[in-house]
């Protein structure tokens, strides 16, 4: 159980810091006390006497979690969102002020406190900012026990695509109310929900509430199922990257059941409890608009670093800076928090040019306090000679913000990173053609290329077909039963043969022998030039997205595991990547 004692004193004697700070004030939207879940925005405000000069801001909360968390690291908004607590108690907001220009820096801190919504022992359910996603609040349950929450949309039968669904199980503390999302649900429907206490094996229940979720917005990607009708797998939710647009989630008929409020360029990975990482590319702005993100299920931030802050750090260990994170943004099996930035730089006598503009990749690890811990820089590790395969150019809105020049040589166009099985990194190159493995031995690893797959790299293929190997593939990852899945694009057989479809494909790799076995290669019956993801599904089937059709529609396949297609889900927009979920919690 947490020890409250700390963090209530803290917050406490944390209130003079207003009165002693004068250049600094931080005001909430909202006056506490506050309900938990109440969206607050707080704003840092510098009075008019502080230097003139480039400000940051980095916030901080601490509070349910002893340890602080940042919330957005330094960078130049003045303002955050926060969705009252994770329960009832007293929290601690700091902002931190950083003048660029002088190195003044002045900090604030407000101490709020943030009530329980149940009100005489009972249960509720209550609204969010977002109309899809409702809070219901229960009762402190005994220490030692857990909670969860059913819910289900009324008069549906079951075994339906919307029959019962459950939150996840957290743990009672006996002293805080229990708070849950409920998430994965249709608009304008009427829904019943109750908790259930599990301790030693013995289930009790909360009294069944109703609620009806709200109106989504009406310009949303639509997705309609365009082949097969059933799929044995549990994973029935599906979740769309939708590019150019709000990302969104549906059952597998279609039906929206989620969407994130904001627009921005990548969802990258779901992560269990819900939540999501996501990257933004900024055209017109500098380095600090380049962001990336873990939000939750209401679309709020749950943390948020910026390029030019870690640049800052990048610079100090002597490193190149980058221009902005791309692709990828995952969560590490030590909890540290893996990206992917392009890193820009003007060559001389390379791939043919006198002087080029060559726009490269690095992998960055930082841990639970957006700290740079372990970088990977692609010019200290691959020959900068080898040309992209298609001699790719970076254009605006086809790589990330460029700042040195209007154009580059797109030599890398690295799309995926992957953790595998013994602690190392897993790179999908698109404009290589190439997958490689990097020495990341947990963070400890020198980031030397073990080996290549790919034509021309380090593996034979148990073929004499040329043309079984991938090109501008995307989403190489290690599956359960060790095999590594592939959407594998194509470009390079479609420009030879315009009647070349992307494929699916599955390796098992002999990595010893340098050998790869092509387990399953599925012509997918569509060509998808760009975007694309390849994942295992629990029922031993594949999951392929061809993300950018020629007709600027998105379309994800099941297929089973000789390759036919049993199921599939047309977007009205592009997909950077889709998953299967078993719930808006699982993925």
């Amino acid at each position: 159980m947490r020890s409250w004692a700390p963090i209530l004193l803290s917050a406490a004697g944390l209130a003079p810091a207003l009165v002693a700070q004068t250049s600094v004030s931080l005001e909430p939207s909202v006056a506490s006390p506050a309900a938990v879940g109440t969206l607050v925005t707080w704003t840092a405000t510098v009075s008019d006497g502080a230097n003139p000069g480039t400000l940051w801001y980095r916030f901080i909360i601490r509070g349910f979690d002893p340890r602080p968390r940042i919330v957005k690291d330094f960078g130049p908004d003045n303002s955050f969102r926060w969705a009252a607590g994770e329960a009832e108690g007293f929290y601690a907001i700091e902002v931190r002020v950083r003048n660029r220009d002088t190195g003044e820096q002045m900090e604030a801190v407000a101490p709020f406190q943030v009530v329980s919504n149940v009100t005489s022992g009972q249960p509720v359910a209550k609204t969010t900012s977002h109309p899809l996603v409702w809070l219901y609040s229960a009762p402190p349950c005994p220490l030692g026990a857990s909670m969860f929450v059913y819910f289900q949309a009324a008069g549906v039968e079951p075994g339906t695509a919307d029959a019962l669904h459950r939150t996840p199980a957290k743990q009672c503390n006996g002293l805080f109310s229990m708070n849950f999302h409920i998430a994965g649900i249709r608009p304008a429907t009427p829904y019943h929900v109750k908790h259930v206490i599990e301790r030693n094996s013995l289930f009790s229940e909360g009294p069944v509430l109703q609620f009806t979720s709200g109106e989504a917005p009406d310009h949303l990607p639509v997705h309609t199922v365009s082949e097969g009708s059933f799929t044995s797998s549990n994973q029935r939710v599906f979740l769309a990257g939708s590019l150019f647009t709000n990302f969104v989630a549906t059952d597998l008929e279609g039906n929206l059941i989620w969407y994130y409020p904001e627009v921005i360029t990548f969802l990258t990975r779901p992560e269990p409890g819900g939540y999501f990482f996501g990257i933004n590319e900024d055209e017109s702005g500098d380095q600090s608009k380049q962001i990336v993100r873990m939000f939750d299920l209401e679309g709020i931030t749950v943390f948020e670093t910026n390029a030019a802050r870690v640049n800052e750090q990048l610079t100090a260990a002597g490193k190149r800076p980058i221009n902005a994170f791309h692709h990828e943004a995952r969560r590490l099996s030590n909890g540290h928090i893996l990206v992917l930035a392009g890193v820009e730089q003007i060559m001389q006598n390379v791939q043919g040019s006198d002087s080029a503009n060559i726009l490269a990749d690095m992998i960055i690890v930082l841990n639970r306090n957006l700290e740079v811990v372990w970088t990977w820089d692609a010019f200290d590790h691959l020959d900068v000679q080898r040309a992209a395969t298609m001699d790719d150019m970076c254009t605006p809105g086809v790589c990330p913000p460029l700042f040195l020049a209007p154009e580059a040589k797109d030599w890398l166009h690295s799309n995926s990173v992957a953790e595998t099985p013994d602690g190392n990194l897993l790179l999908s190159i698109r404009s290589q053609d190439w997958v490689i493995k990097i020495d990341y031995q947990n963070g400890q690893g020198s980031g030397n290329v073990l080996w290549r797959l790919g034509k021309d790299g380090d593996f034979r293929i148990d073929s004499s077909d040329p043309d079984l190997w991938f090109s501008h593939q995307h989403d190489a990852e290690y599956e359960s039963d060790g095999t590594l899945t592939i959407f594998d694009n194509s470009n390079v057989r479609q420009a030879a043969n315009p009647e070349a479809n992307s494929r699916g494909q599955v390796y098992r790799l002999d990595e010893q022998n340098r050998v790869a076995e092509l387990v399953m290669n599925a012509d997918l019956g569509y060509y998808a030039f760009a975007l694309g993801s390849a994942q295992r599904l629990e029922n031993g089937n594949y999951l392929f997205d061809a993300g950018f059709l020629l007709d600027g529609a998105g379309i994800s396949l099941e297929t089973d595991a000789n390759g036919n297609t049993v199921h599939a889900i047309k977007s009205s927009a592009p997909e950077y990547r889709t998953f299967r979920l078993k719930d808006m919690y699982t993925p």
